[in-house]
């Protein structure tokens, strides 16, 4: 049996507050590791990098999850999704004056239910 619309929408609604509380946590967890987040949402019609983050010369594509286990969450990013987020990394990249001197990393941080978000540098 189908949803009704109304309820559709609300289970959207929610999903869509849950990944930006996702991404804030993912951004405060970041910011007291050193990273100073230089975008969130960073969107291109190549795909999309949740937060963009720089710690001196190195920056991170953070891809946030949001799930129940860590493993659920890194296996939430599939090839496809890799390969996007790390086009629209690179698009990034060449609008940065500094790119030469920058090296870039895909990372994946996990958010799970009352705990502090997990970060997987180097994940993808």
């Amino acid at each position: 049996m189908k949803d009704d619309p109304a309820t559709a929408l609300q289970k959207k609604k929610r999903a869509y507050r849950r990944g930006h509380i996702a991404e804030w946590l993912a951004a405060l967890a970041l910011s007291l590791k050193g990273y100073r987040i230089v975008a969130r949402r960073f969107r291109t019609k190549a795909g999309e990098v949740d937060l963009i983050a720089r710690k001196g010369d190195l920056v991170a594509l953070i891809e946030v999850k949001a799930r129940a286990g860590e493993r659920e969450a890194v296996d939430a990013v599939t090839a496809t999704s890799a390969r996007r987020i790390a086009a629209a990394g690179d698009i990034w990249l060449s609008r940065q004056p500094d790119a030469a001197r920058l090296s870039l990393r895909c990372d994946i941080v996990a958010v799970l239910p009352w705990r502090w978000p997990r970060h997987f540098p180097g994940a993808f």
